[in-house]
């Protein structure tokens, strides 16, 4: 990674973390607003960060919940269930 691409990652873990303290979704655009006014390539990498880090938490905690939902299935005997990610269709794809 690069020097802007280290710095903007940890500022978005820093970000998250902060976020989630506060419960201020928000959080994340007003950093890259104070960002992007100073350095707009420093802001786009930074958003890339923050998209990418909360993508990857919704899909771990999706993760998470199926496998509990499978283990519990198969130990009821029943089938185990078909991961669906929300607002997903997969009978349409």
């Amino acid at each position: 990674m690069s020097v802007v691409e280290d710095l903007s990652d940890k500022l978005a873990q820093d970000v998250i973390k902060a976020m989630d303290a506060l419960g201020d979704d928000t959080l994340p655009d007003q950093v890259a607003a104070v960002l992007g006014a100073s350095s707009p390539s420093s802001e786009e990498i930074f958003r890339a960060a923050i998209r990418i880090r909360l993508a990857e938490r919704r899909a771990r905690l999706f993760l998470t919940e199926h496998v509990q939902a499978a283990l519990e299935a198969r130990k009821k005997g029943k089938a185990v269930p078909t991961a669906l990610a929300p607002g997903v269709d997969n009978e349409n794809l």
